[in-house]
């Protein structure tokens, strides 16, 4: 049905319909920050303007302690979790590559052996998708970011368009597995707009100046069928030696692209037709540091050589084999077909294992699946981070300040078991300013957002809305 044949039914709906649908916002705009803190967002806020995040702070409604209710986090996992409004154990994204089990090869959160890039492996629905159904096709959903993985992800299955920027050329670019119209769009865009970027900075305003037009030309927030923009920006930062003024210029730069993206979208929809919402991906990057330096207490877990150890030891009790196939991180993929053909149970073999692992120096705790899977509450953001199909059988977690180390692939991490502070703000769309100190999760952000707009909930969300 043609989008404005739909909109025309709409507004001639019952008085009682047609008044509930017009307070629904016409644009909901769905920003999420890479590794924004609160504490940095306070240290700086001496320096921002009136129309970024002081505008947001003070005119929206600031749920002041948030967080994800799994672990360990990434962007692609965190993306997930506010577009499904579910953790990894559900949509299946739980970091931004892992390992195939068929390949036995790391795969990216988004790789398509037919488009290159699509988002079959997020395996359930989205706000954007439950949008979509509940318009019959007619809202027009679009994503734009800096990641691949957080353009495709935040747009779902049935978006319009997911853009980003490309890696190599530091154009924007999409996929061929969205829409015509959104490559004809993109295409006519950047022969306009078209730029170069280098840093985070230049890359969010990419992202932004993307997004204005976007809504422009794409006439987003024009009728009363409410059309859905995502939206990811960074908040790295760069130069670990001088992080303070480092990150003052990140939060800086931060604070004027998201003015400049609230002014904008908001002089073409209206204050009253458009809601925000912001928040963080909950994690930041962490350096190696050398704590032998400083006399801290740390070591080297060599996960490659345990694997081996390992094998060794399965191998006296149920004899010779290739028991370990994989590792990967800290995970342990077993040779499911080897304890089958053995017929050797995976839980007796999963309990052994760990019984082995967790006497190794610098070993701090081990989940199995089985452990993972019998739903202890003490362990619940582990298991929520945890998806069967794809993890390990096996989770090392390292003492903190150790770090892991494979020599296989030279991958490795120091341990650091560390609280990230992050806000959810939700502004526009006639929302009462408030500071709200609960603690809430990120994961309502989408029945939220379903909620505002008056259709369901994706498919896997449990969460309740925040308001």
């Amino acid at each position: 049905m043609n989008r404005y044949i739909t909109a025309l039914l709409v507004a001639l709906s019952t008085t009682g319909q047609a008044q509930s649908l017009q307070s629904a916002p016409r644009l909901v705009v769905n920003i999420a920050i890479d590794e924004l803190r609160t504490d940095y967002i306070e240290a700086f806020a001496p320096l921002y303007g009136q129309g970024g995040l002081r505008k947001l702070l003070q005119q929206g409604r600031v749920y002041e302690a948030a967080s994800y209710s799994f672990e360990p986090l990434d962007r692609a996992s965190a993306i997930a979790a506010i577009a499904t409004g579910s953790t990894p154990y559900y949509n299946g994204i739980t970091s931004c590559q892992w390992l195939d089990r068929q390949s036995l090869r790391p795969i990216g959160c988004t790789d398509d052996s037919k488009y290159t890039a699509a988002p079959k492996k997020l395996s359930t629905s989205t706000i954007s998708d439950e949008l979509k159904v509940a318009t019959n096709g007619s809202a027009i959903i679009y994503s734009i970011a800096s990641e691949k993985d957080a353009a495709i992800l935040s747009a779902g299955h049935a978006a319009d368009g997911a853009i980003w920027i490309d890696e190599r050329k530091g154009t924007l670019t999409t996929s061929g597995y969205y829409s015509d119209n959104a490559r004809k769009w993109l295409d006519a865009y950047k022969s306009v707009y078209s730029q170069r970027t280098e840093d985070e900075g230049s890359k969010n305003l990419a992202v932004v100046q993307a997004a204005k037009g976007c809504v422009r030309d794409n006439g987003m927030g024009k009728d009363e069928i409410t059309d859905l923009l995502s939206i990811t920006l960074s908040a790295k930062g760069r130069n670990a030696t001088n992080w303070q003024k480092d990150m003052e210029s990140v939060y800086r730069k931060i604070d004027q692209v998201v003015a400049e993206l609230i002014s904008g979208i908001e002089s073409s929809v209206g204050k009253q037709n458009v809601l925000f919402f912001l928040t963080s991906t909950g994690y930041t990057t962490q350096e190696n540091v050398d704590y032998t330096k400083y006399h801290i207490p740390t070591g080297i877990f060599y996960i490659n050589r345990t694997a081996n150890l390992l094998n060794i030891y399965l191998g006296a009790i149920y004899g010779q084999g290739r028991y370990v196939e994989a590792i990967f991180r800290n995970q342990i993929y077993l040779n499911h077909q080897l304890l089958e053909q053995k017929r050797i149970g995976l839980a007796e073999v999963l309990m052994r294992s760990q019984e082995f692992l967790i006497q190794n120096s610098g070993v701090r705790d081990v989940y199995t699946s089985t452990r993972l899977l019998g739903g202890n509450s003490d362990i619940e953001k582990i298991r929520n981070g945890h998806n069967p199909a794809i993890s390990g059988d096996i989770i090392v977690e390292v003492a903190p300040g150790w770090q892991l180390y494979n020599e296989d692939n030279q991958q490795k991490y120091t341990s650091r078991i560390s609280f990230v502070p992050f806000p959810i703000i939700a502004y526009g769309a006639n929302i009462k300013a408030e500071r709200i100190t609960t603690p809430v999760t990120v994961d309502r952000i989408a029945p939220t957002i379903a909620k505002a707009i008056r259709i369901r909930a994706p498919n896997a969300c449990k969460a309740a809305p925040l308001f």
